[in-house]
Order: structure tokens, then C-alpha cells, then sequence
């Protein structure tokens, strides 16, 4: 099994003991399990691309996404790894892969790699998510979440449950702090993948942005390439060494 503390899985400029601190705090135990070193992990690839920014100085030099280039810039803090409680104690909340924090904007971050392209499983969402708690303008939320049950297979590729369920925390965690919140679907092409799928799995994001736009919480999609195009600075390299190693 992978040494945890082995520094060979971050890229150089990483803060590996923040990324560390960050990932044993989640769960998942992806850095224990062995699962972080793995060549098709798409934690590695999240906390490569995101940890760089949590060095000193380094939030404010994080690219903007082509997607939300409305928002208010720069970005003020970058966290890997943050929970986003519903607004009840007990049971399991969700964790995003990355949290970033402009004035204004809570930006929640999901991001896939391989994931999308395994077997597909039916949406399940519990009674839990009924509640009436999620606040004003969260109806196509909760529409998607009605629809999930009607229709468990209706996304092949797309997790649409999961984005149901970060939307609800971020819901709660944004209206805590003040702030608009955003949930941001940032996926991977790998180049072995078929070109029918990955144009599957963007029809489904269309559809699923589609069905819960003008929601509170903003749902945006792109890829890492077309967020990676964009970058320069400071962050250029980071950027060239992110597509050498993960080609995402």
C-alpha cells in the first residue's frame, strides 16, 4: 500500500500538509486506503489542482471559471475537502471536493474524473431531504429531487443525486455565511474514453442544468480543460504539470 506521507503525490509548489490536514479530516480515507495514488483517482486531481492555491498569498491567483465569469473576483480563500451541513445534527452531510470564497459567492466544487464513465447506479434520495428547511428559490431543487425518484435512471453518466444533495448543503452553509451560493461541476475527459460517452454525459448536464435553472443555488458546469486553458501567472506551470500527470 502507498506511504500516506509520501510527497511524490502532490506536485511540486503543493502544500502537502495542508492537503494532508484537509484529507484525513474527510471521509473516504483516500489517502490511507491507498485509493489517492491510484493513476485514475479523481481526488488526487482535485487536490493537486485546488491545493496549490491554499499556499500563502496563492487564493487571490485563482483562474477564473469561463463558466461563472459574471461573479465577483478575486477569490479570498480555497479550501479541499469542506462539509457542507444540512441544517440538522446527526446523520451524514455532504463533502465537495473544493470550496472557494470571493466577496460574495460561496462556490462549492464537485469534480469528476473516471467517474462518470463506470457502471451507473439509480438515483436514491432518503425522506430526509423532504423537509421543508431549504429556504426561498430552492424549487427546482427540489423538483429534481422529486423527479430522481420518478425516474432513477434517468442520468447514465451524470450523479444528479449528488449534486441534489451539495446543493442543499450549500443552501444552508451559504445563507450561514451571507453569501450566493454556487455549485460548480468541474469533470475530466480522459482521452480513452469514447467520444459517444463524453457526449452523453455533456447532453446530460444540459438537461440537468436546464431543469434547475434559476434556482438560488446556481448550478455552472465546465471542463478541467477549459478551465485549464485559461490559467497563466503564477499558475501556468501548475497548470501544464496538472495536464502531464492527470490528462484530464
Amino acid at each position: 500500500m502507498p506511504d500516506p506521507d509520501d510527497r511524490s503525490l502532490f506536485l511540486p509548489g503543493v502544500p502537502a500538509d495542508l492537503v494532508q490536514v484537509a484529507l484525513a479530516q474527510a471521509g473516504g480515507n483516500e489517502l490511507g486506503s491507498g485509493k489517492f495514488a491510484s493513476p485514475e483517482s479523481s481526488a488526487a486531481l482535485a487536490a493537486n489542482g485546488f491545493g496549490w492555491f491554499m499556499a500563502a498569498n496563492r487564493a487571490a491567483c485563482l483562474p477564473r471559471f469561463p463558466c461563472l465569469s459574471d461573479l465577483d473576483w478575486p477569490v479570498q480563500s480555497v479550501q479541499i475537502e469542506r462539509q457542507m451541513r444540512f441544517p440538522w445534527s446527526g446523520g451524514r452531510h455532504p463533502w465537495l471536493d473544493a470550496a472557494l470564497e470571493t466577496p460574495s459567492a460561496l462556490i462549492g466544487v464537485e469534480s469528476k474524473r473516471y467517474e462518470p464513465f463506470r457502471a451507473a447506479k439509480p438515483a436514491t434520495l432518503s425522506e430526509a431531504y423532504d423537509r421543508d428547511c431549504w429556504g426561498e428559490g430552492m424549487a427546482p431543487w427540489c423538483a429534481m429531487r422529486d423527479r430522481l425518484r420518478a425516474e432513477p435512471r434517468r442520468y447514465r453518466h451524470l450523479d444528479a443525486a449528488q449534486l441534489v444533495k451539495h446543493a442543499l448543503g450549500l443552501a444552508t452553509e451559504a445563507g450561514k455565511a451571507g453569501k450566493q451560493p454556487v455549485l460548480l461541476y468541474l469533470f475530466a475527459e480522459p482521452s480513452r474514453i469514447a467520444a459517444a460517452a463524453l457526449a452523453r454525459h455533456r447532453a446530460e448536464i444540459a438537461d440537468f442544468s436546464a431543469r434547475i435553472s434559476g434556482a438560488r443555488v446556481r448550478f455552472a458546469a465546465c471542463s478541467w480543460r477549459e478551465w485549464l486553458a485559461g490559467w497563466d501567472g503564477q499558475a501556468a506551470e501548475h497548470s501544464a504539470q496538472i495536464i502531464d500527470r492527470f490528462q484530464p
